[in-house]
């Protein structure tokens, strides 16, 4: 785990629910930066050069510990127990469960994560940026400027 007063990042064991509600163990990288102070992001480590990452709200993720949230390419809902039915939730994630239910065009992933650990991460986050202070830390100018710099390179 790593954090300074402008991010935090940690490495959290999490579990791809496969078929058959199997669940096959992976790695992945949580980040969370004040530059961003709305998204987390995750990074999976599954093998290439570059790690295949996933921006997530964090106030997503946040309300997805106490019931389920979201709609679209991501949902998130705690559960007591895996998805595998030969797994308790303790032997899996070290308790109840944050299941994280990911698609896109090129794909579709169901994720189970220990509850408490996504919480501690969520709490690191809030002593970089609290919640309700985010707009604080938008540079409102220069994502306008970004904006506009990909409608005028795009397409005609």
């Amino acid at each position: 785990m790593s954090s300074n007063r402008t991010a935090v990042s940690t490495e959290i064991e999490l579990g791809l629910v496969g078929p058959e509600q199997m669940i096959v163990p992976l790695m992945a990288s949580l980040s969370y930066s004040c530059s961003d102070p709305y998204a987390i992001r995750m990074a999976f480590h599954v093998g290439t050069d570059k790690p295949v990452e996933w921006t997530l709200a964090r106030d997503l993720l946040a309300a997805a510990l106490h019931g389920r949230e979201g709609i679209g390419d991501v949902q998130a809902w705690p559960s007591a127990a895996s998805c595998d039915p030969t797994l308790d939730a303790a032997a899996v994630a070290g308790g109840p469960i944050l299941n994280i239910a990911m698609s896109s065009p090129f794909g579709a992933a169901h994720l189970e994560i220990s509850a408490q650990a996504v919480a501690g991460f969520l709490y690191r986050t809030y002593k970089v940026v609290a919640v309700g202070d985010e707009s604080g830390y938008l540079d409102f100018d220069a994502e306008l400027a970004e904006l506009l710099s990909q409608g005028l390179s795009g397409p005609a």
